[in-house]
């Protein structure tokens, strides 16, 4: 029996994706768990594996093209199989050939909660609106002109990450995603092709052989504008911007902030890290990780989702971990993480924020979320409030650790801080069932064999 390929759903409000690339093509052979195609959504560029081994026996979609969560993308089967693919693409399971993004609610007509996988943004345009022109040093046109979208052509995160990394100017990259959005493809065809530069003139025959005296031309003044500029929002952060206020709209949020002695904790990673190369090396929100975890199996309520009239204490404990991108956040899940140790969290935080950078993310690597972490102490921030990311019943902010002087048996000495909050749905739970949380989480902190066991 053939096994169908759905456009996967990869948070609790996405509506479709995007069919960017098709990794493998019609007649070729797959096993399950290979990457079978490539889909964007509004926040990333992700790929689909196999839910079977086989023959792709046809494709129902194209690349380019929009297509609805659960709709069929491709089949596979046996090789001596026979497949009607006219029926499955003219059926009502298959993708229409061109569905439009579903338009969302408005935010007072939402009061369920959300989670933090995409969800559509509003329809765009064909051609994104001109952006006010950049100050920029006066000089020739180029001999190819860019789009009038500017900077802010649309693009997907990865293209846009690639093109920049490559020193490409992405104006110059055609789209052929919906709209004229430029793809990981696009960017890719582009850096393929020859761009050659401009040669100088060559010299006359028979001229003599000199080194000519060169003189280069006074740099032009730079031009600093006054004037405001315009900047149309990224899909990404329309997606942010939309759920955020939706959470503090509709999440009677509090907050409880504890500080915690991470002198323990330092050190034990310190020794740690001296027996292991850099690859397995582990870091201060592994072992936050790993705390929280653990404090989630003592209080389930944080744990949890608020659902009308009842509270979903959630079977798992999958730890999402903002992790910064172009232009916005993508949260990576470290699924069961209070059954895991804390060097095969780290193994797997580093596999998958690779995969982010590498715009490789995998399906799994961003669902399933049911409490989360943003950590900001890699930019030095010392404290702040995080927005819960609904449906979840809390979100933990976590500062960097700090070398401050502590009171330790009437004496003043050297100490190592951290500051930790808690943001908490108040439909779910109470100050002092949060405050119990937090000395949970540093009390795996401050006596950090406990995480090892």
């Amino acid at each position: 029996m053939p096994e169908l390929v759905p456009m996967p759903k990869l948070g609790f409000d996405m509506a479709e994706g995007t069919l960017v690339r098709k990794v493998k093509k019609d007649g070729e052979t797959i096993n399950k768990g290979d990457v079978i195609a490539e889909i964007e959504t509004d926040k990333a560029t992700v790929e689909v594996e196999s839910p079977a081994s086989g023959v792709v026996k046809g494709w129902i979609v194209e690349e380019g093209q929009p297509v609805p969560v659960g709709a069929i993308m491709a089949v596979i089967g046996a090789a001596d199989e026979q497949v009607d693919l006219a029926a499955l693409k003219g059926g009502g399971s298959a993708a229409p050939a061109t569905p439009a993004p579903a338009e969302p609610p408005t935010p007072a007509a939402r009061t369920k909660a959300q989670n933090g996988g995409s969800m559509p943004a509003p329809k765009a345009p064909a051609a994104a609106p001109a952006a006010a022109p950049a100050a920029a040093p006066v000089e020739a046109a180029p001999a190819e002109a860019a789009p009038a979208a500017g900077n802010d052509a649309p693009a997907s995160p990865i293209a846009r990450k690639m093109a920049t990394e490559a020193g490409v100017d992405i104006r110059q990259i055609t789209g052929t995603g919906p709209g004229g959005r430029i793809t990981k493809k696009d960017v890719e065809d582009y850096l393929a092709a020859p761009h050659p530069a401009a040669a100088p003139a060559a010299a006359p025959t028979g001229a003599p052989v000199s080194s000519p005296t060169v003189t280069r031309p006074a740099p032009a003044p730079v031009v600093v504008s006054r004037d405001d500029q315009e900047v149309p929002l990224t899909r990404m952060r329309q997606i942010i911007a939309r759920r955020m206020t939706e959470s503090k709209q509709t999440v009677p949020q509090f907050y409880i902030n504890s500080e915690v002695d991470m002198e323990a904790a330092m050190n034990l990673r310190k020794q740690l890290n001296a027996l292991v190369s850099e690859d397995r090396k582990l870091s201060v929100n592994d072992f936050i990780i790993k705390a929280a975890a653990l404090a989630l199996r003592e209080f389930p309520n944080l744990n949890a989702s608020f659902a009308g009239d009842k509270v979903v204490r959630k079977g798992h404990v999958n730890i999402g971990n903002a992790v910064a991108i172009e232009g916005g956040l993508l949260t990576v899940v470290v699924k069961d993480a209070d059954a895991k140790s804390v060097a095969q969290i780290a193994a797997e935080m580093k596999a998958m924020v690779g995969r982010v950078r590498d715009g490789k993310v995998q399906g799994a690597d961003i669902e399933g979320s049911t409490f989360s972490i943003s950590n900001l102490g890699m930019f030095d921030a010392e404290h702040f409030i995080a927005i819960i990311n609904p449906p979840e019943a809390a979100i933990l902010a976590t500062g960097t650790v700090r070398q401050v002087p502590v009171v330790k048996d009437g004496a003043i000495v050297p100490g190592q801080r951290l500051m930790i909050t808690i943001s908490a749905d108040h439909r779910v739970t109470d100050g002092a069932e949060a405050a119990k949380f937090l000395q949970a989480v540093k009390r795996g902190l401050q006596e950090p064999l406990r995480l090892l066991l």
